[in-house]
């Protein structure tokens, strides 16, 4: 038998399988990874699309998550990296990291980092470079540009009347092009994720 007041801890192991398989199960799939019959899984399903979470497809023949679907919940207090300090993540707001990095969905795109260049301010080899294409670059920003036919992600800066690409890591010189500066798009943000 379903809970509906158990629907949060059933949503959140539904979403751990589609984190996995990519797609929503079927009604007995669902029965099977929840613990309950058929019928309640259905009838799950169908609160959960009465709650905005999952839609049906265009041909009416399966299930799809929604925007709603993807959403974390956002802690009120932030982290401290001193002293301990209590968090509780269910009473914030729900968050979707898309609406934090993404303004312009059209035109950025995820960038894989490769190298240690800039590892002095905090981009690290295996990063992704969330990078806004139409972005208008100004001295200071993290900007990936074309140099000498390579994509390269470096700070924008400004020698006299000239633009460079400034590395943060001593090893690695100022790259000075000769011929006019490309930029590819500007780092609006930055994704890590760490593994034990």
């Amino acid at each position: 038998m379903a809970y509906p007041d158990r629907d949060a801890e059933y949503l959140n192991k539904l979403r751990d399988y589609y984190a996995e398989a990519r797609r929503i199960p079927s009604h007995q799939r669902v029965a099977e990874l929840i613990g309950f019959s058929k019928t309640a899984a259905q009838k799950f399903l169908e609160r959960l699309s009465s709650a905005g979470f999952i839609i049906r497809t265009p041909d009416n023949d399966a299930w799809m998550p929604t925007k709603t679907f993807f959403q974390r919940s956002l802690a009120t207090s932030a982290v401290r990296a001193g002293s301990p300090e209590m968090i509780e993540p269910m009473q914030g707001e729900l968050f979707l990291i898309d609406d934090y990095l993404v303004k312009k969905p059209s035109a950025t795109i995820m960038i894989p980092v490769k190298g240690d260049s800039m590892t002095d301010a905090g981009i690290n080899d295996g990063d992704l470079a969330v990078v806004e294409r139409d972005k208008t670059a100004h001295p200071g920003d993290f900007v990936v540009a074309v140099v000498d036919d390579e994509f390269t992600l470096k700070e924008l800066a400004k020698e006299k009347n000239s633009f460079v690409l400034k590395p943060h890591n001593k090893a690695f010189s100022i790259i000075r092009p000769k011929d006019a500066l490309e930029i590819y798009g500007v780092m609006v943000g930055l994704v890590r994720r760490y593994f034990r």
